[in-house]
């Protein structure tokens, strides 16, 4: 089924619907701090309760001005207030701005900037400091707080209900306001890991076409547990009838989750499904192996935000159930998820091509999608020609249409003009910005950002394609690489992030461990010419996913230390 058939226009129906099958059973479970020992505890509550939460909140949001259109900024922990808060303005018709807290603050206020939302909810300590940058908020009239020592001029959420007092008076009602499948349902912001952060407007049709792929593709349903090691992924969770725990961690440094935490909860909630960061299951997967630990209950583990390699594939594979999955869904906040790969194929037939430097594969393109390979340009592309697809196995830019693609960015149309292309059957194709091509089986390949490429006067560099070569030295955690311009001439240059205790110091070990690159990338043509290698304890990465390497800010410290000008 596709948001075109769908049975409901607006995406908070997905919840009613699930209280109405599964009422009583746990919807959700948040953390409000651990035991003694280490063990998570937790508030729950029911799909019902849940449902009646939302509709408590959608009624004091109403009644206090809220109304179909306006913008929210939400700014809550992750857990059942925030889950409820965002199914309840959806049901006031309202649009959901969601930030990531991570991104700085100068980024932060850009993006509140960018939006001016008319209302805003959030903890306590938010409403607090607002007035110390009073431009940035002036558009907001309503102001929500969820939270212990909230200022006396905002409206206390606790005024509507809370999950406890839910649990005391039943059932509360209330009556979604009528939307389009095609009307604004939220404003999504990139972390802004390859530019500046961006607004990304989601229709209802985009998130019910979301639900139903990760449920045809992964089968997610009510027979599942769910960790969302994602924040966001716990509202799928529940809009997909499973119970959902949210673990206590810091959602925006998952790599350094305490893999205690996330043991303890699948083994004491018997979770069988989980979404999660390449960096989060890279931490619970070395510490679960360094001490003989398994999860034998967890059947799917879904890991994106950066391409996955053979060696996390098989770490993650060997601490879970015996016939359980790795799965990577591709896309981008603008687009998921397009394609599909499972673990099991990436070890047994593409491990070796990706080592080689073909890229890492990304899989089938799930139903409903459609996928293409142009010429990269950096030109606006107004109107969709089939004429500018490539050939399968030539590289090019990829580019999605279907009804998880979005259509265009909030208050951005110079970045809607060069990532969107206008198709003559109404709908639009998006262009990734990632680079990749279609093998002999139809699968698509990945190669890296566009405007990652390295281009010289000789061949281009595709990022993710060199550095898988180099990745393969035993020493080697990860690599990453950039381009400097040196005597007025474009260079390739690698940074090797070594694996722990491996850093080489002195002269003499450096050059070692450079020769040892160079005898790895012997005889492969796309490492040809890359004769500047550096060092670096630990490169800067993305804060949603701690994985999405910041190759622009290397490029810089690249630039210092070779001395370029």
């Amino acid at each position: 089924m596709t948001a075109n058939t769908h049975q409901y226009c607006n995406t908070a129906e997905l919840l009613k619907s699930m209280a109405e099958l599964y009422g009583n059973r746990d919807a959700i479970l948040a953390p409000f701090g651990l035991t003694h020992n280490g063990r998570s505890r937790f508030r729950k509550l029911t799909f019902s309760e849940l449902d009646s939460l939302a509709n408590s909140y959608a009624g004091l949001f109403c009644v206090s001005g809220l109304t179909k259109g306006m913008k929210v900024l939400m700014m809550m922990h992750p857990g059942l207030e925030f889950t409820a808060a965002v199914f309840a303005v959806f049901r006031t018709g309202a649009i959901p701005v969601l930030i990531d807290p991570g991104m700085g603050r100068q980024n932060f206020l850009g993006c509140v900037a960018q939006t001016a939302p008319d209302a805003m909810i959030s903890i306590p300590v938010v409403h607090w400091l607002r007035p110390l940058f009073r431009q940035h908020f002036s558009s907001v009239k309503l102001a929500f707080s969820c939270g212990i020592g909230s200022p006396p001029w905002v409206i206390g959420m606790e005024r509507a209900a809370t999950p406890m007092s839910i649990k005391k008076r039943g059932k509360v009602a209330f009556s979604p306001v009528a939307v389009s499948v095609d009307d604004p349902a939220a404003i999504l912001f990139t972390t802004g890991s390859t530019g500046a952060p961006k607004g990304v407007l989601y229709s209802h049709r985009t998130f019910l076409s979301q639900v139903d792929i990760i449920r045809q593709v992964y089968g997610a349903g009510p027979e599942h547990v769910d960790m969302s090691a994602f924040p966001l992924f716990a509202l799928f969770a529940v809009a997909l009838g499973m119970k959902t725990i949210v673990p206590h961690m810091d959602f925006t440094r998952p790599a350094k989750v305490d893999p205690r935490v996330v043991i303890s909860i699948v083994r004491s909630q018997r979770v069988t499904f989980s979404f999660g960061s390449p960096a989060l299951w890279r931490t619970v997967g070395k510490y679960c192996r360094k001490h003989g630990e398994t999860l034998p209950t967890l059947k799917l583990v879904l890991m994106a935000g950066a391409p996955v390699g053979a060696e996390l594939h098989e770490l993650v594979g060997s601490i879970i159930a015996a016939d359980g999955a790795t799965r990577v869904p591709y896309g981008a906040t603008e687009a998921l998820p397009i394609t599909d790969f499972c673990g099991a194929e990436v070890l047994r037939d593409t491990a070796a091509r990706t080592a080689m430097g073909e890229g890492h594969c990304v899989g089938t393109v799930n139903d409903g999608i459609t996928i293409r390979i142009i010429a990269a340009t950096d030109a606006a592309i107004p109107h969709w020609d089939e004429s500018l697809a490539l050939p399968s196995g030539e590289k090019g830019e990829i580019v999605v249409k279907g009804d998880v693609v979005t259509t265009m960015y909030y208050n951005r149309a110079d970045a809607t003009r060069l990532s969107k292309i206008a198709d003559s059957d109404g709908q639009v194709w998006h262009r990734m910005g990632d680079m990749g091509y279609f093998d002999e089986q139809n699968r698509l390949w990945f190669c890296g950002r566009k405007n990652h490429r390295v281009i010289t006067a000789e061949r281009i560099y595709y990022s993710v394609c060199t550095e898988a070569v180099f990745n393969n030295h035993p020493d080697v955690f990860r690599s990453a690489l950039v381009g400097v311009v040196r005597g007025g001439v474009t260079v390739p240059v690698l940074w090797v992030e070594p694996r722990r205790g491996k850093m080489p110091h002195g002269d003499g070990a450096i050059r070692r461990f450079i020769h040892g690159l160079r005898e790895k990338a012997q005889g492969v043509d796309i490492c040809a010419g890359i004769d500047d290698f550096l060092f670096m304890k630990d490169f800067p990465v993305d804060i949603r996913h701690n994985a999405k390497i910041f190759r622009e800010k290397l490029t810089v410290e690249a630039e210092k230390r070779l001395g370029c000008k």
